[in-house]
């Protein structure tokens, strides 16, 4: 009897280590091939991990692959990386146009534009695609992933990770639990963080987690400054920097971000929270009506070279 009752402890044990190695996430699938969806492709295939990017059409995809390349060039040429290393990841990484190629992938993230309707789309399409016990990642950094949980059929299998521009060289990762997400998922998703060398920080959701909540005031404040004629965009980066041992002065920040994508920011902010310090200043809206849209476009609040360097 004793030995029965070892056996079927060894039994339910060896059960449990299997449970736990087939959760293991080795591969993921990223849907959107912006500067989010390089940056995570990016840092997941330096971790060693095999990962899909899907882009809408052949011309995003392409113009997709040859940005990432030169991303990963300007860190050659600053030693940050070897030629052998971008090899490497490069060779992890696979570029895709249709979503049903997900299908066998154990973590599939959505790094599309801030856009809900487009979001939920997306994820409905994956519902019907994907494995049943595949993890979906939202990287929205404004909008209800509770909602978006409940357009499918594994809202406990959905969580937020909210990376920050640039992925690669930013340590932080914001871990959001909807009202749905099982602590497991939370435990995989944290665990995969930590593999790909990202600090996880975990929150609950609202509008804007802690980072984007928190940097947008900030962020539209500078620019009113500049509009009201307070010092010019220069001398406030300036200020800021060296008043407060920031990294990048607010301004430059917002052009690293995309000013599109702030505007969208501090709109969905606006709009559910109703709190005057989330208006977008009017500066911000001429910028972005005039496709101005900081380093992407080559000019923003200050103008940039080829290469993404501030001129």
């Amino acid at each position: 009897m004793q030995n029965e009752n070892i056996k079927l402890e060894d039994l339910l044990s060896k059960t449990k280590s299997n449970q736990v190695e087939n959760n293991t996430i080795n591969n993921v699938a990223i849907i959107g091939a912006g500067l989010m969806g390089q940056g995570i492709a990016h840092t997941i295939a330096a971790a060693g991990l095999d990962v899909m990017i899907i882009e809408k059409d052949n011309e995003h995809l392409e113009k997709a692959k040859f940005d990432l390349a030169e991303s990963i060039d300007r860190e050659i040429k600053r030693w940050a990386i070897t030629k052998s290393e971008k090899k490497s990841i490069l060779s992890r990484i696979k570029w895709e146009l249709s979503l049903k190629k997900v299908i066998d992938y154990d973590l599939i993230i959505e790094a599309v534009d801030e856009d809900f309707r487009l979001k939920q789309l997306i994820f409905m399409e994956l519902d019907s695609i994907a494995k049943p016990d595949t993890i979906f990642v939202s990287n929205t950094s404004t909008l209800s992933l509770t909602k978006l949980a409940e357009t499918t059929s594994r809202s406990e299998k959905i969580i937020g990770m909210h990376f920050l521009h640039p992925v690669p060289k930013i340590p932080l990762v914001e871990l959001v639990k909807c009202i749905h997400t099982s602590n497991n998922t939370v435990d995989l998703v944290r665990e995969f963080a930590a593999r790909i060398g990202k600090t996880p920080v975990e929150v609950y959701e609202y509008p804007g987690f802690v980072t984007t909540r928190a940097i947008v005031p900030l962020l539209n404040e500078a620019m009113y400054i500049l509009l009201e004629g307070v010092a010019t965009a220069s001398d406030i980066d300036t200020a800021m920097r060296l008043g407060y041992n920031f990294q990048y002065g607010p301004l430059e920040m917002a052009d690293m971000m995309g000013l599109d994508e702030v505007l969208a920011w501090m709109e969905t902010l606006w709009k559910t929270l109703g709190e005057p310090r989330y208006r977008a200043c009017p500066i911000l809206r001429k910028l972005v009506r005039e496709r101005k849209l900081g380093q992407k476009t080559g000019e923003g609040f200050f103008k940039y070279d080829e290469n993404g360097k501030k001129i």
